[in-house]
């Protein structure tokens, strides 16, 4: 459209306004007149560049859309092809189409995210590749993807039929012979500072090769020093030898060469000094190991302290020290014995377990251990449960416990100092620091998963902890059970079943006493009754103590029958301290009206029997 005008604009054009001149001007004030209207910018909208080029002239145009999902055009960029531009390939034609939209666009775009779109696929390649700016590419496209790196953008593909927009401002572009675009150079100029950084950082991504060695080798002192050496003959002794880096080749002067100009150590080339920093971050590219990237230099290449670099690079590398092993384990530093027990207990949580949690708690001295199934691992329940070790084996001096949240609370600092008892918390994350309850712990989920589908819980506990507390603990003093170092003896089992039952010892002195002292205090009588014998029983009726009729059925103990009542079938047993006598009127003896108690019961005294009274007495 602006062809024919343009043609005036040249250098010693001749003015004459034609027909053509006037059609293009009528045109451009219809178009400026119509509703094609360009939008203000909008940093809040979405940002879309669109650049194309043709065989005349490259266009780009700066466009958002909207929320409605309308484009709407900011700004439209052309210029024709020079003639030098015109003999580019069409890829590096719609490269430089590309280029040449962002930068004109730079104030508006520069460090906003927006779609770069172009209607040539293989430019999605080189400018949107994420592995990096192939290697392959022309060096013209390649700088060109360097200038863009200063940008945040997305290249989309865009059909050339619906590309239209950037299409006409490439095709509808006169020729001109101005090789200096002003405006191109007034944007070159003000992204110096950001290319120069960008260039440097993308440069040095690439590899290094055997003529930019053999370039850096004829440029460094030291290295033709050492070239110089090898040639000419080496001194006798390195303190002849002026540069201070050639000093260090002398005891490797035999194993040089020189091959196309490059200093070869064997079959490793000799790097100068200028590229050892890229070589280094090859090498260390995949983030191996000091050993490993030692070993892949040393096929390849060399120069004086290689070693001390490697090193270096890899302790300050901060992606290997957050991979890195563990250090060295430092030496062991064992718990003191206790001087007995329950001095140091050590405390511990295992679970949950099917929703219970199983508070351990284990002395250092015995290896005597408790465990307590609880819902509930809070510090409340916790302190429940270590309130009852306490009553049952009395305060500790020491309690050694992780850092867990039921530990390390005010409530539970607040009783452990009520009580006098010195806290000691472990290493976060370091159980073997809390070692006598983590070993105990394994060995509770140990025994666990052995439990049976349907067996009791508190059952196998209970049973767990016999067996534990009665086998004899290596790790304990003496090799003994931890039964018999917190109870000073060894708890039964059914096992002291097989043996041999042991003779009953005789009353000593001390019983004998008092034995008898109490039987003179009380006048005891020794009385003694046979099966069938009829009594009395003293016992508990209607919340009063009475006397039943009863029988004896057997004799067992020395002082305790087996009696049942009148009027029951179940035997009960009692001291002979609460049965007396029971004697029976003879047959002529009046019968004792129902509901009434004998006579000798009523007055107490067993001798009197009841006699039959003389007819006629009163």
């Amino acid at each position: 459209l602006r062809h024919p005008m343009d043609q005036l604009l040249k250098a010693n054009a001749q003015w004459n306004w034609t027909k053509d001149c006037q059609r293009a001007f009528e045109e451009f004030k219809r178009l400026l007149s119509s509703d094609l209207l360009l939008t203000h910018f909008d940093p809040r909208h979405e940002i879309i560049v669109a650049a194309d080029a043709s065989n005349t002239g490259i266009g780009a145009c700066l466009m958002h859309r909207l929320p409605t999902g309308a484009i709407k055009v900011v700004q439209h960029r052309s210029r024709s092809l020079t003639p030098a531009e015109k003999n580019y390939g069409q890829v590096e034609k719609e490269g430089l189409a590309l280029v040449f939209g962002v930068m004109k666009f730079h104030s508006m775009i520069y460090g906003r995210h927006f779609t770069l779109q172009t209607d040539h696929k293989p430019l999605l390649s080189i400018f949107g590749s994420h592995k990096g700016i192939p290697v392959h590419s022309a060096n013209r496209l390649q700088c060109w993807a360097i200038i863009l790196l200063t940008y945040d953008f997305r290249i989309e593909y865009i059909a050339t039929d619906q590309f239209g927009y950037a299409d006409v401002l490439s095709r509808l572009i006169s020729q001109h012979s101005r090789e200096d675009d002003e405006d191109f150079v007034i944007a070159a100029i003000s992204l110096d500072d950001e290319l120069e950084v960008f260039i440097d950082s993308s440069v040095s991504n690439f590899p290094v090769t055997h003529a930019l060695i053999r370039k850096a080798t004829k440029e460094s002192k030291s290295l033709q020093a050492v070239i110089k050496y090898h040639h000419e003959g080496w001194p006798e002794s390195s303190t002849m030898i002026a540069e201070p880096e050639a000093k260090l080749f002398f005891c490797r002067r035999f194993a040089l060469s020189v091959v196309e100009g490059c200093l070869l150590l064997g079959e490793r080339v000799v790097v100068p000094e200028v590229y050892r920093k890229r070589i280094l971050k090859q090498l260390h590219k995949a983030h191996p190991g000091i050993v490993r990237m030692k070993s892949l230099a040393r096929c390849y290449v060399f120069w004086p302290r290689i070693d001390a670099d490697i090193e270096d690079l890899v302790r300050a590398c901060p992606k290997c020290a957050a991979a890195a092993k563990l250090p060295t384990k430092a030496p062991l530093q064992s718990w003191p014995t206790p001087n007995g027990t329950w001095e140091r207990v050590h405390i511990d949580y295992a679970g949950p377990m099917n929703g219970v949690f199983f508070f351990v708690v284990v002395d250092a001295y015995s290896k005597w251990p408790e465990i307590f199934a609880t819902p509930s691992s809070s510090t409340k329940a916790t302190l429940k449960l270590l309130r009852q070790c306490i009553a049952r084996f009395g305060r500790m001096d020491l309690l050694v416990s992780d850092n867990g949240p039921q530990f390390t609370s005010a409530e539970f600092r607040t009783f452990l100092k009520q009580n006098g008892i010195q806290h000691v918390t472990t290493a976060p994350y370091h159980p073997a620091s809390n070692g006598q309850a983590e070993r105990f712990v394994a060995t509770l989920k140990r025994a666990l998963k052995k439990i049976n589908e349907g067996e009791d819980l508190e059952e196998t506990l209970q049973v767990f902890l016999q067996a534990y507390r009665s086998t004899a603990n290596p790790q304990a003093p003496g090799g003994k059970s931890p039964a018999e170092l917190m109870l000073s003896r060894r708890p039964k089992s059914t096992f002291d079943l097989l043996r041999a039952p042991s003779i009953p010892p005789k009353p000593t002195p001390a019983n004998v006493k008092q034995n008898a002292d109490y039987d003179r205090k009380h006048g005891a009588v020794e009385r003694c009754f046979a099966p069938g014998d009829l009594i009395f029983a003293h016992v508990f009726r209607r919340n009063d103590f009475t006397w039943a009729p009863g029988q004896v059925i057997e004799k067992v103990g020395a002082v305790n029958y087996v009696i049942k009542l009148e009027g029951s079938n179940r035997p009960i047993k009692v001291h002979t301290n609460q049965i007396r006598r029971r004697r029976v009127a003879n047959a002529t003896s009046a019968e004792v009206q129902p509901g009434t108690l004998p006579l000798d019961i009523l007055l107490d005294n067993f001798e009197i029997e009841t006699q039959p009274l003389p007819s006629g007495d009163s």
